[in-house]
């Protein structure tokens, strides 16, 4: 399984002659090892140097996200240079997202940082691509909203009707170059139902992080992720995004990034499933000899199949 160790690894090997043990290390010093210099450097080249200063800038002015694993940080932080897209809050691009998670091996809990992308992020990917003519997402208040089709999608909106500042859904839309258009239109129900589902604090109902700080723009970005993919072109750049969105990320021995989800979901589930198969036949067998001491226990399942049939009703 990929982790943070493999990177780890390198590091130590690096400073091997000065003793150092790159798990003590803190960001700076992280940020500042040659191997992490150059894993920037390969991937902004000049904006390498300004682009980490702006990643210090940020935990510096963070004390929640400054508690993180120095190690998820600048994992986090090269899945955004990877995607060319700059972290500072006021731009809405991107964001380190500090949450706490329990470790497996050692069942304490860590705090780490989880790289959330913008729904600001997801219009400039798809601008890149240079395939959309129109492209756009907001908020529908209450009155504004004439009627909605989902079956045909037609979409009657009047920004006049406006009777409050109640928020009662959010509608994305875009066309194509080649002239295929897309309506989508979540209300707001559906999208506390997705946050809710998606949520990893113990209380669920609970806003927290980005969804504390900026409902709409996660909303926005909710509505916008699920139009451009389903619906949209979607380039490498934007499935990327896509696949390490919202994600705590591992930087490979190659350099390459891959989510935590996908490592612990490649083995740690069929070992426990297996493990549960076995112990649950075992126990049905016990009790089976303890209530019925006359009749032997089956000895599989094809044999209790044979005495079925053999049933006379």
């Amino acid at each position: 399984m990929a982790t943070n160790d493999s990177l780890k690894n390198q590091l130590s090997n690096e400073e091997q002659q000065k003793q150092v043990n790159p798990n003590g290390l803190g960001l700076k010093a992280l940020m500042n090892t040659p191997t992490m210099k150059r894993k920037f450097e390969d991937v902004l080249h000049a904006n390498a140097n300004s682009f980490m200063a702006s990643v210090m800038t940020l935990v510096s002015n963070d004390s929640y996200l400054a508690d993180s694993e120095p190690m998820s940080i600048l994992s986090g932080a090269l899945t955004a240079a990877t995607l060319n897209l700059g972290l500072d809050k006021n731009l809405g691009y991107a964001y380190l997202v500090p949450f706490n998670t329990k470790n497996k091996q050692t069942g304490r809990w860590e705090k780490k940082a989880q790289f959330v992308l913008g729904y600001k992020g997801y219009i400039q990917l798809a601008q890149r691509s240079g395939k959309y003519k129109a492209l756009n997402v907001t908020e529908v208040y209450e009155g504004e909203l004439k009627s909605w089709n989902r079956l045909t999608e037609e979409f009657e909106f009047d920004p006049a009707g406006k009777v409050s500042d109640e928020v009662i859904g959010y509608v994305g839309y875009f066309e194509l170059l080649n002239g295929f258009k897309k309506t989508v239109y979540w209300t707001k129900q559906e999208i506390e139902r997705h946050r809710i589902a998606n949520s990893k604090d113990k209380d669920k109902t609970k806003l927290s992080g980005v969804w504390k700080t900026d409902y709409d723009a996660m909303a926005r970005k909710t509505v916008l992720r699920n139009l451009l993919s389903k619906w949209g072109i979607l380039s490498i750049e934007m499935q990327e995004a896509t696949t390490n969105d919202e994600t705590v990320q591992h930087v490979q021995e190659d350099g390459s990034i891959i989510s935590e989800a996908e490592t612990e979901e490649e083995e740690e589930p069929q070992r426990k499933e297996a493990e549960r198969v076995e112990e649950k036949q075992q126990e049905e067998m016990q009790q089976e000899g303890l209530f019925n001491r006359d009749k032997p226990p089956m000895k599989n399942k094809e044999q209790e199949d044979k005495n079925d049939d053999d049933l006379p009703f």
